[in-house]
């Protein structure tokens, strides 16, 4: 899968908010398919399990079997992946135009004569 392939499937999942709130939620640490579905009554179980195929194949959670139980736990390496390409050098480029402005703002006006 190329880096474009899987930044595609990372922001599909992101997209929706029932999986960013099920990633919320395993922030808090692994869950079991069950117990995902009891926190989210509104859904049915194979909607939910949908949902955590979408997180899978994005790489944010990964899926472990014990017995009868599916945990999930959170894997949270991709969303870094994001703010290293995208948001940090984003938000510097921001803060530096800011500076630029501020220093423009605050330097003193030149009238002509």
């Amino acid at each position: 899968m190329s880096i474009d392939d899987q930044d595609d499937a990372l922001f599909k999942a992101l997209g929706h908010r029932t999986r960013r709130r099920m990633l919320d939620a395993l922030k808090e640490g692994p869950l079991t398919t069950g117990a995902l579905c009891a926190r989210f009554p509104d859904l049915d179980r194979c909607t939910v399990m949908q949902h955590l195929d979408v997180l899978e194949a994005a790489g944010l959670i990964v899926a472990e079997r014990r017995g009868r139980e599916r945990w999930n736990h959170l894997d949270a390496l991709p969303i870094h992946g994001i703010h290293e390409r995208w948001i940090g050098p984003y938000a510097a480029y921001a803060a530096h135009m800011l500076g630029r402005l501020r220093t423009a703002a605050e330097a003193p006006a030149k009238h002509e004569a």
